[in-house]
């Protein structure tokens, strides 16, 4: 392999020379060869955003010629088309700032920058501290690219997978409305309602879910740019916040600000906390959905058998036949990802000291990663499951006919004692019902059909 020789405060060190990387990456890549988890691309992208902002905000104030901020938006744009991925090679266990994987991005811009210059005939030189991170420090860069990536992710992966999902789930909420079937609480037979009014409860999870995300998604908006090192802006202008928020507001669609109080902001971490509550939220919603599923598929012939669901994959290497409810099971492991996730995020986020917290990188892949695992999830499940099922309705009618609760609908006509009565003996004889009221001289079998409607049990009465 051939090397370049590349320097920093602490001298020099040799560089592959296909990388365009530094001498500072190349520390970072040497000094912590922890785990396989390298910084997430959408980290690196919200920081090629960032850094593109950042050069326009300092041309605008008059502090960067107008050609390197020209060869740091041209480099930049290479990072966010993907171009330049294999030069972010930094692990996750690195700096808890996340120093060295910001200045892989300064040097990586600064070396494609510096290209770009020379092709344009200029003598002119990218510096990645003077230039790149000129009016910025790590402290405020790492949680102002964490918040952007946090953002896009949200709302261009989570939202639009909760969308998909739930208009499926509204549909078949709507085709099965008046599919009566019996209730269950505590896993025990419980009072009729309707298939549709069962998912009709998915449907509401969902919605809130969705505005949970939504309005927490809106707390990461205020970016930390601009605190420099402690907070008090050292070595930035005082419009350098505003200008570079409205910068990454005007390339990203989405409406930034300067945090009122950077001192907050380069320390607490509660917005990211909150918002990855929501996805929790999300989470405990979809394990749900997803245990309600296979629970009512499960059989096909002993289970309970109420549904019936897409048939992706043989379910055993040693059962011919057998089908498992698979894309539960994919979304339900997810969850238990997501809360693991959830505890590490809330635990880091504890940890700030005086200006600094030092655990950045790893709620940045955390939460992250919720948010790529519950929207490929949540996809999957809709495409390969949820809009596959259809109501097994012989079984449905067997198991509302066979239920004790439908008892529950004499109670207003010879009392709850009575009624217990009835579900009593005709549970130990094995006998229906009717069989029983009649016998026991409670009722006449007239009388019975009048007063046990199922589907007149789905409403309010």
């Amino acid at each position: 392999m051939e090397f370049r020789i590349e320097h920093d405060t602490l001298g020099e060190i040799k560089v592959p020379a296909d990388k365009h990387w530094g001498a500072q990456t190349q520390r970072s890549k040497q000094n912590f060869p922890i785990g396989n988890e390298t910084m997430p691309q959408e980290v690196i992208r919200a920081f090629a955003i960032l850094k593109k902002s950042t050069a326009k905000a300092n041309h605008k104030l008059g502090l960067l010629e107008e050609k390197k901020a020209q060869a740091i938006a041209h480099a930049a744009d290479l990072v966010l088309e993907g171009k330049l991925d294999e030069h972010f090679p930094l692990v996750v266990w690195q700096t808890g700032s996340g120093t060295q994987s910001n200045m892989n991005v300064n040097e990586v811009l600064a070396h494609v920058g510096n290209d770009w210059l020379k092709e344009q005939g200029s003598d002119l030189v990218l510096h990645p501290n003077d230039d790149v991170n000129k009016s910025q420090s790590s402290n405020d860069t790492y949680p102002t690219a964490l918040h952007v990536s946090a953002v896009l992710k949200l709302e261009d992966t989570v939202l639009p997978a909760i969308e998909q999902i739930k208009a499926t789930v509204k549909e078949k909420m709507e085709a099965f409305m008046d599919v009566v079937k019996i209730g269950r609480t505590h896993l025990q037979d419980a009072t009729p309602l309707t298939l549709g009014q069962e998912i009709s409860g998915w449907h509401r999870m969902l919605e809130r879910s969705e505005m949970m995300v939504k309005e927490s998604a809106d707390h990461l908006k205020e970016l930390a740019i601009g605190g420099t090192a402690v907070g008090t802006g050292l070595n930035a202008h005082p419009d350098f916040s505003k200008l570079v928020c409205e910068a990454i507001s005007n390339e990203t669609g989405k409406t930034f600000t300067s945090a009122p109080n950077k001192f907050h902001s380069l320390t607490s971490y509660d917005e990211l906390v909150y918002a990855h509550g929501a996805l929790k939220a999300l989470a405990a919603d979809m394990m749900k959905i997803a245990n309600d599923v296979r629970w009512l598929a499960s059989g096909p012939r002993c289970g309970i058998g109420e549904i019936t669901i897409p048939s992706n994959e043989p379910g055993s290497s040693i059962m011919p036949g057998k089908v498992n409810p698979t894309q539960s099971e994919a979304v339900t492991m997810v969850v238990a990802q997501v809360m693991g996730n959830d505890a590490t995020i809330g635990f880091a986020a504890s940890q700030g000291n005086f200006e600094l917290n030092v655990f950045k990188p790893v709620m940045a892949y955390n939460f992250l990663q919720s948010c790529q695992l519950l929207g490929d999830s949540m996809r999957s499940f809709d495409e390969r499951c949820v809009r596959g099922i259809e109501p097994n309705h012989e079984q449905i009618e067997k198991n509302l006919n066979d239920s004790l609760m439908l008892v529950t609908a004499l109670n207003p006509h010879i009392g709850y004692e009575n009624a217990a009565k009835i579900a009593k003996t005709a549970y130990e004889n094995n006998a229906t019902l009717k069989e029983t009221a009649v016998e026991l001289g409670l009722l006449t079998e007239e009388q019975f059909d009048e007063y046990v409607v199922p589907k007149e049990m789905t409403q309010p009465k």
